[in-house]
């Protein structure tokens, strides 16, 4: 077991091994995926904890260079072996809070998607990150100490690439109805593939092999989304696929099916008709899909006709008009 006190060659931080890794230290690259845990304490005589993984009962995932780009962390991170157990003292020349870093260590999703303004917005709105203890930090910032312990490495092909395929584990959490899990993990593999496409040339073989997996994520991911009510995240990013892939069936599908939601009948038309165009397989489906929008609408124009009765008859009361066109046309 290796112990001391070292400086890292960053200004501002000091580590202290408590129990040593394995291995040669792995390459972090961008795209690598880390597994660990840590623990975060004020620096103070009691140590007070702000934050421990472990309570979640979890370990934490990072995307390094993408997920919550908070670059200290991926620097006391990428100094580690696997298996390492290490403190760090980090001083308030690096930005260190992070709303985010709070939310998965008490086992939640890092975005609040009931939320639709980004946090950035909020901050400056209303000067909160939605914890007293972390406003407090981020207005008078302080040393901190984190404890982390480095579990696993993962490099982009074993693990995105991997996810990519079957998509099992991410079909798993569908099926048990965790949306925001499987949305997650979606996203982490997109933006993996996506990094590694940008190092292949447009077009040939490699960068289309990977463009097939990422439009195969981004659907599951488009179907997650409408399971959460997301209607127009969806209909934005599987317009993104049939402009660049006109034949892309399932995305004329999602498509379809998002702007039923939303009451826009002619898309909705449209796209279902496109989808039984490029599969005539899916003629069953899309007379069932047809006759449900037939009747959303019909619903709705019923509702829409009595609301506006119902407008007609207060306005006619509050005027005391006797003669009211409108209100005999709808009756």
């Amino acid at each position: 077991i290796m112990e001391g006190i070292m400086m890292m060659g960053v200004e501002g931080i000091k580590k202290t091994i408590l129990h040593g890794g394995t291995g040669e230290k792995p390459k972090f690259v961008t795209g690598t995926k880390v597994t660990f845990h840590f623990r975060t304490q004020l620096c103070n005589d009691e140590r007070t904890v702000i934050d421990d993984s472990k309570k979640a009962g979890m370990p934490i995932e990072m995307v390094i260079g993408n997920l919550f780009k908070l670059d200290v962390w991926e620097i006391l991170l990428m100094s580690m072996h696997i298996g390492e157990v290490a403190e760090f003292c980090c001083d308030v020349i690096h930005p260190i809070v992070a709303k985010s870093l709070r939310r998965i260590a008490v086992g939640k999703d890092p975005v609040d998607r009931h939320i639709h303004t980004c946090g950035m917005v909020n901050m400056f709105a209303y000067h909160s990150l939605g914890y007293d203890d972390l406003d407090e930090l981020q207005k008078e910032p302080q040393p901190l100490y984190f404890v982390m312990e480095l579990l696993k490495v993962w490099t982009f092909k074993s693990w995105a690439l991997n996810e990519s395929g079957t998509c099992g584990q991410g079909n798993k959490l569908f099926k048990q109805g965790r949306y925001d899990d499987t949305t997650l993990k979606y996203k982490e593999a997109i933006m993996c593939i996506k990094n590694v496409q940008t190092k292949e040339k447009a077009w040939e073989a490699p960068w289309l092999r990977l463009e097939k997996m990422a439009n195969t994520l981004t659907l599951n991911y488009c179907q997650c989304l409408l399971c959460m009510e997301e209607y127009y995240e969806v209909i934005e990013h599987t317009t993104d696929i049939i402009n660049q892939h006109p034949g892309a069936m399932k995305a004329f599908y999602l498509r379809g099916k998002a702007h039923m939601e939303v009451w826009n009948e002619a898309e909705a038309r449209d796209d279902f008709m496109s989808v039984l165009d490029l599969d005539p397989g899916m003629k069953k489906t899309i007379k069932k899909e047809l006759a449900v929008l037939k009747m959303r609408m019909e619903l709705k124009n019923e509702e829409d006709r009595l609301k506006y009765k119902a407008f007609c008859v207060s306005k006619h009361k509050l005027h005391g008009n006797s003669t009211c066109p409108t209100l005999y046309a709808l009756t």
